[in-house]
């Protein structure tokens, strides 16, 4: 979440971080988002020629309509896979509804967004698992779009129930590979090892290598880190990936205007849609850009989140002039620094 980009909480902890900050609200990873790597070695809930992974859509109306556009321009109708947060700045009571109402049609997964809205009290607040170099006004910026947003969802109730009770996670197989697909990462909901400046690091590496092992996965498919990432390695003689969309719903690279998603296919993607992106096992995984029309989403935003707001604050300028990040960063070619205002 937010515009930065960070390593888990758990991570800063062994490195010297404030354990204390594990109980500040917008900081704290709860038990609750935690999961064992070993759920991943179930059955595929999900079997399709072509998945579209769908993260952080942060309540754009225009990036999702985009979005059910580039699903009606594929070969196969593609399986369309919400990996959580596709709330966030969507706290008028029209956005709130269209936005719940669609990603439920679809195969849905929450993400801590989505957790906290059923949540009874603030105690996590947002429940990104802020570590301890993300100034503390930023973090209660993001408590407080989450308390707005809460307030909002009470006004529909049914629909708050419903993708606060989504799954953490899922397991799709697509032309005979495995892939699982996760907000955060193999571990946690809110976890950030999926995030880019963790996949430099060679024990990061070797969990992962362990864990596409044991549950027989070609990769992961993520987002919550907030910034794209897309890396490659190698298990048991066979390529594995990580690929994190960033977000769908917000720039992404510096000086762009455009979201991204994930699409996992059996067919190559239509001829100058992915914008990076590599075959394995016979299966297409590429990031595709989502175009949607930034003007009305910048209009939509400010109906909301006026200059001063919390949103405003933290948000503005990456709407506006996308995060200081480029696509070479996203493929570990150059490393970046952890944050990126």
């Amino acid at each position: 979440m937010e515009l930065f980009n960070h390593f888990h909480l758990d991570h800063q902890s062994r490195k010297g971080g404030d354990p204390n900050l594990s109980m500040t609200p917008g900081r704290s990873c709860p038990l609750a988002y935690r999961y064992s790597p070993s759920v991943f070695k179930r059955e595929a809930e999900v079997r399709a020629e072509t998945v579209f992974v769908i993260g952080g859509l942060y309540g754009n109306v225009p990036a999702l309509e985009t979005i059910l556009e580039l699903a009606m321009r594929e070969v196969a109708e593609p399986t369309l896979v919400f990996n959580g947060d596709f709330n966030w700045f969507n706290v008028d009571a029209e956005s709130f509804e269209a936005i719940n109402r669609v990603v439920l049609q679809h195969m849905a997964l929450r993400g801590n967004v989505e957790t906290e809205l059923g949540a009874d009290a603030d105690e996590a607040g947002c429940g990104c698992a802020y570590p301890d170099y993300v100034d503390d006004a930023d973090v209660e910026r993001s408590n407080e779009i989450m308390r707005r947003l809460r307030a909002t969802s009470r006004g529909y109730a049914d629909l708050a129930a419903r993708v606060s009770a989504l799954p953490m996670h899922a397991v799709a197989e697509i032309g005979g590979q495995r892939f699982g697909i996760v907000h955060g990462d193999a571990e946690s909901l809110s976890g950030w090892r999926f995030a880019h400046d963790f996949l430099h690091d060679a024990e990061n590496v070797t969990w992962l290598q362990q864990i596409c092992r044991d549950a027989n996965l070609r990769g992961f498919a993520s987002s919550h880190t907030c910034l794209p990432t897309f890396r490659r390695f190698a298990a048991n003689g066979e390529r594995h990936v990580i690929i994190n969309n960033g977000a769908a719903g917000m720039p992404n690279f510096s000086h762009t205007q455009y979201g991204l998603i994930t699409r996992i296919s059996i067919h190559p993607a239509p001829e100058g849609v992915a914008q990076y992106g590599d075959e394995i096992g016979g299966v297409h995984i590429d990031a595709i850009p989502v175009h949607y029309d930034a003007a009305r989403f910048e209009q939509n935003f400010l109906a909301n989140w006026p200059v001063g707001s919390p949103a405003h604050i933290s948000y503005f300028k990456r709407i506006s002039e996308g995060p200081a990040y480029a696509a070479p960063h996203a493929l570990g070619l150059v490393r970046a620094p952890s944050v990126c205002a």
